[in-house]
C-alpha cells in the first residue's frame, strides 16, 4: 500500500497499528512497550492506555547512540531515556513514527541493550518510507509511502492528543 501524502490520516493509520499490535500481542507474556523520542512516545503512550497495559511505556531517546550523531549534532531538546520495567526476559515493541533508514532503529536496539538483554525485540512503525540503509524492517506497519530525500515526514500530537502527519523539507 502506498498512499500519497495527502491521503494520510494520522489518525486512521494509528487504529490500523494498534489493531495490528493488538492481535500480534494478545498471547504474549512479560510484554513491555518503548517509544522512541518523540512521535515514537507519543504512541508508545496512547498504545499503552488503548491496550489497557499495567507497566508504563518506556522512552529513548536515541540522540548519544547514532552513528552520525557527530554529523547531526543534538536535537534542539534532548529528553533523557527512560525504562521503568525489567528489560531482562520482556518481550519489547520499539516504536517509532516513521521508518526510514534504519538507524534511529539501531541506535534504539544497542540503547536498550545497555538496560538488559530482552527476550523479543519487536519494531512497530506508523509509516515506512522505504530508503533502508540498514537491513531493518518494521514487523508491524501501519502504510508505507514514498517522499522525496529533501522531504521528511512529521508526526504532530495536539493538546487532546490526536495525531496528524506533515511533510516538511529536511
Amino acid at each position: 500500500m502506498n498512499p500519497s501524502i495527502t491521503e494520510l490520516n494520522a489518525e486512521t493509520l494509528y487504529a490500523r497499528l494498534l489493531t495490528q499490535i493488538r492481535e500480534a500481542l494478545a498471547d504474549k507474556p512479560k510484554v513491555a512497550i518503548v517509544g522512541i523520542r518523540s512521535g515514537g512516545a507519543w504512541i508508545a503512550e496512547r498504545i499503552v492506555s488503548d491496550l489497557g497495559l499495567e507497566n508504563p511505556p518506556g522512552f529513548i531517546d536515541v540522540s548519544f547512540y547514532r552513528d552520525d550523531y557527530a554529523e547531526k549534532g543534538l536535537p534542539a531538546e534532548v529528553k533523557p531515556t527512560q525504562i521503568p520495567f525489567d528489560v531482562e526476559g520482556s518481550t519489547i515493541l520499539l516504536i517509532d513514527d516513521v521508518l526510514y533508514t534504519g538507524r534511529t532503529t539501531r541506535a534504539a536496539i544497542n540503547e536498550l541493550f545497555d538496560y538488559g538483554r530482552p527476550a523479543c525485540i519487536l519494531l512497530a512503525a506508523l509509516i515506512d518510507r522505504g530508503g533502508r540503509e540498514l537491513p531493518i524492517a518494521a514487523d508491524f506497519v501501519a502504510a508505507g509511502v514514498s517522499l522525496d530525500k529533501n522531504e521528511k515526514l512529521v508526526l504532530n500530537r495536539t493538546d487532546n492528543n490526536t495525531f496528524s502527519l506533515t511533510v516538511e523539507n529536511a
